[in-house]
């Protein structure tokens, strides 16, 4: 009598192991469903508020400038939400990337705020407050960004390498280290009075340009955008085409296979966390001296924790954080505009932002009951196979 809703139930979990695909496909198809159990949670926190969950989304579109809004103020349209999403969405990309190349070699980099921090600060006092021309200027923020982000991480592997000091606790000492040392400095010699907030930058220094003229309109416009495909291009290429990015993913797989194989494992260890802090570099740089113009003190941005579930929902895939990345800020983006309309305290956003990164950290655990529940069905499906041929058996 049970043999009915067994089967069932079989052809239902073959259907969507069939959906997901295999291994190869998964690395699409597993995050994408991580997606859609972020936006069901999130639609059913919206129903218990009373709200429409679609127009709750469309509105988070709206605000991040993908969908236009029913109006607009003055010199602004969706071309100005649109830039202004994509100035936010700049530094999120590399903090990712910083996140997946340390990830690779088995090295789980939580100290990026940190890094973001000494990088964003470092450039503001030796450039942003200088009087040198753009030409100059923003070619060497970013030099000294990627410089003092790849110092930090460099530390943080040598630590780990020579006194085997756990990466994740080096980089959580360093960065309140780094926060209320920065801290200090910026009250007593480059608080602005008003903002209580580290005194602006140059424009010449800045790598955002706001309120450009165009179109009638005014436009932040992020010039470091353009390096975020090249850079996530290039971190793939390293990691994939070159032999440096064989033996960090090596190292990360097995270190006592690598150094069998010859692989100088502290060198590796060391050479991973400074490519990560370099990209966290960037990211630090184009944060406080691209969209924010300012540091606060005591306060390491969110940026660089949000970074590490973005990198999972991107399958720590250098394109795959492209599209995660994407996602999340779209998401940040779109908030306030979604509690305006919506009515609902902007809380309600970063709780449906959590679910999303929670459900993306999860992908590892999904891809783990995807393989057992595979099994189970092959299983399942060879022993009916053999039942069937031991029944032929009899009836010869």
């Amino acid at each position: 009598m049970n043999k009915k809703p067994r089967t069932s139930f079989n052809r239902a979990t073959r259907g969507f192991l069939n959906v997901l695909g295999d291994e190869k496909h998964q690395s699409i198809s597993i995050p994408l469903f991580a997606i859609l159990l972020s936006i069901i949670a999130g639609a059913i926190v919206l129903l218990c508020l009373g709200k429409n969950p679609l127009t709750a989304f469309l509105s988070f579109l709206q605000g991040s400038g993908i969908v236009p809004k029913p109006e607009y103020a003055a010199k602004k349209s969706i071309l100005t939400d649109l830039t202004s999403m994509i100035n936010a969405l700049t530094p999120m990309i590399f903090a990712a990337l910083a996140v997946a190349v340390a990830l690779k070699t088995g090295l789980f980099n939580i100290g990026v705020s940190g890094q973001m921090l000494v990088a964003g600060f470092v450039a503001t006092v030796l450039v942003g407050y200088s009087k040198l021309p753009a030409v100059i200027a923003m070619p060497l923020v970013l030099i000294i960004g990627l410089v003092c982000g790849a110092a930090v991480g460099a530390l943080i592997g040598w630590l780990k390498h020579r006194f085997n000091i756990n990466e994740v606790v080096a980089s959580i000492m360093l960065n309140y280290i780094f926060q209320y040392v920065i801290s200090y400095f910026i009250n007593v010699y480059y608080v602005n009075p008003i903002s209580r907030q580290s005194q602006p930058v140059s424009t010449a220094a800045r790598l955002t340009l706001v309120d450009v003229p165009a179109f009638g309109l005014k436009m932040d416009i992020p010039l470091a955008f353009i390096l975020t495909i090249p850079v996530a291009i290039l971190v793939l290429f390293l990691l994939n085409r070159t032999r440096l990015g064989y033996e960090l993913k090596i190292v990360g797989l097995n270190k006592m296979a690598a150094k069998y194989a010859g692989i100088n494992v502290g060198k590796s260890t060391v050479t991973s966390m400074a490519i990560s802090g370099a990209l966290a570099g960037l990211a630090g740089v184009t944060l406080y001296l691209g969209y924010y113009n300012s540091i606060q003190p005591r306060v390491l941005t969110s940026v660089g924790f949000d970074s590490i579930a973005v990198c999972l929902l991107g399958n720590s895939h250098p394109i795959g954080i492209l599209f995660s990345s994407l996602l999340v800020t779209v998401i940040s983006k779109g908030s306030n505009y979604m509690s305006s309309i919506m009515n609902v305290p902007q809380e309600i956003a970063q709780v449906i932002t959590g679910l999303i990164l929670l459900f993306s950290a999860c992908g590892a655990y999904i891809k783990y009951r995807v393989a057992q529940a595979r099994e189970e069905v092959t299983g399942l499906k060879t022993k009916t196979e053999d039942e069937i041929g031991g029944k032929g058996d009899e009836n010869a």
